[in-house]
């Protein structure tokens, strides 16, 4: 099973990622918690932020993900998904797969703005930022989405809603 969350930066994906590989991890020892950031530490950062760097990472990360399901090792991925057609390739590559969108507004973000990347961006001071010079496209079909934009509810309550409406791992 690979449980893939998708959204923008800060939305809130590696929380509730960690949060459920926690709950899940007792049950399936052959579990592992992928989060984007720390995939690119992992690569050696010999990528950058551009539209095209970020498109050559996520298929980096999803043929990752592939080689690791067909040894039947369940993930939780937690990253950023900008790109329909990787998401289109995980669901018809993956053996079972679970797509869960985290869903915040920019407003919400900028608000937030914990990796301090949104304010310096809409100043011009950054680039190659989803959600402002790059545009980013939700998930067209994720089976079960989060609206993350009020303080985030008790993660205990999250985790258990996402377990329930996840299939059975085979």
């Amino acid at each position: 099973m690979i449980i893939w969350l998708a959204g923008l930066s800060g939305s809130g994906k590696t929380t509730i990622g960690r949060a459920l590989y926690e709950r899940l991890k007792g049950r399936h020892t052959n579990l592992v918690f992928l989060d984007g950031d720390e995939f690119r530490q992992v690569m050696g950062h010999d990528l950058g932020y551009s539209y095209e760097d970020r498109q050559t990472n996520a298929r980096r990360f999803s043929h990752l993900c592939a080689f690791l399901d067909r040894q039947g090792i369940h993930m939780i991925c937690a990253v950023l998904s900008n790109y329909p057609e990787w998401l289109r390739w995980n669901r018809e590559t993956f053996d079972q797969y679970f797509e869960i969108f985290v869903d915040v507004s920019l407003e919400t973000l900028l608000a937030r703005d914990v990796k301090n990347i949104y304010k310096p961006a809409l100043a011009g001071e950054k680039k190659d930022v989803v959600g402002v010079d790059i545009p980013f496209v939700p998930p067209g079909n994720a089976d079960f989405t989060i609206d993350n934009n009020q303080a985030l509810e008790d993660i205990t309550q999250l985790v258990d809603r996402i377990i329930k409406a996840l299939p059975r791992f085979t």
